[in-house]
């Protein structure tokens, strides 16, 4: 079964938030911002909760719905790139999660099951924009990460290129960024041409298809593991409003902030209060939940469609 449509998806909104996981059959054995994560035999069972953050902090209330608009835009793709790139789940997925569910099928939209794979410790950023993180940066040195951009470029200006700019993936706290030669050095110089070549195919694939929608995916990232025989493999989400930063192509004027698919909107509304960035983070007001699912929403229906 391919990725829910987006009116399969609208259909199965649910009116409240999902911020916890019922008690499940299965051995927990992390959690994560967004997502619960079980061990069920050679398996594990991720569970994609409403939960929002910002910050690397827990927003108090969620977001009705986004844990199944998050899984069902990275299960369309895994189905799309799945000819060329190994991923995640395994062969006969579909079968696989109802049974293993049971009872609690009804969570299915919003669980992935997937292989025991070993992470890779890199965070893999491909930027066409400058924005966020990136353009600070650009700011105070002029480049990109160690890397050699033009000068006079303005905020949420489009690159020459595509740049791989990878972070550490902090297992707490804050990712930092790192040069091309340490992530090389870190995941060995084979494995690092496969994640590069991976990412960059990954983010050429995804900013032609939502041209086609009429978004700009002005950067994203994607994460990547190894099995026991060192075959890489496509891991966690892809290409989705979480893990990317999305603007509508009608809207965009650079010199400044864009407006966004993304969760930038709950960023701009925080930024805008005074709060230190700790937890707990602070309630979000109705007009933002809404305004987020709107803006999720519609980056699902532009991107998957009918």
């Amino acid at each position: 079964m391919p990725a829910l449509t987006a009116s399969q998806i609208e259909a199965i909104i649910p009116a409240e938030a999902l911020l916890q996981v019922p008690e499940l059959p299965y051995r927990k054995i992390a959690s994560g911002k967004v997502r619960e994560i079980y061990e069920v035999g050679d398996y594990l069972l991720l569970v994609a909760t409403d939960r929002i953050s910002a910050f690397d902090v827990v927003m108090p209330n969620g977001v009705p719905g986004k844990g199944i608009l998050l899984t069902q835009i990275a299960r369309y793709w895994f189905d799309r790139t799945a000819s060329w790139l190994p991923n995640q789940l395994p062969e006969n997925h579909d079968a696989r999660l109802v049974s293993i569910l049971g009872e609690f099928a009804w969570l299915a939209p919003r669980c992935t099951l997937v292989k025991k794979l070993r992470p890779l410790p890199v965070e893999a950023i491909v930027r066409g924009y400058l924005s966020g993180s990136g353009w600070k940066e650009y700011r105070e040195t002029g480049m990109l990460f160690g890397q050699d951009v033009p000068a006079g470029l303005v905020e949420s200006g489009k690159l020459p290129h595509a740049y791989f700019t990878p972070t550490s993936k902090a297992t707490a706290g804050h990712d930092e960024p790192m040069t091309l030669e340490e992530c090389e050095q870190l995941l060995t110089p084979s494995v690092y041409k496969q994640v590069l070549d991976a990412s960059m195919k990954l983010y050429a694939m995804g900013v032609e298809r939502a041209a086609q929608a009429g978004i700009i995916v002005a950067d994203t990232k994607f994460e990547f593991g190894l099995d026991e025989a060192g075959k890489l493999y496509l891991i966690d989400e892809a290409l989705t409003p979480d893990s990317s930063r999305f603007w509508p192509s009608e809207e965009y004027h650079p010199g400044g902030a864009q407006p966004s698919y993304d969760k930038q909107f709950v960023r701009d509304y925080l930024e805008g209060l005074e709060w230190d960035k700790t937890p707990p983070g602070p309630e979000l007001p109705q007009r933002v939940i809404e305004g987020t699912k709107a803006r999720y929403f519609e980056a699902a229906r532009q991107l998957i469609g009918e």
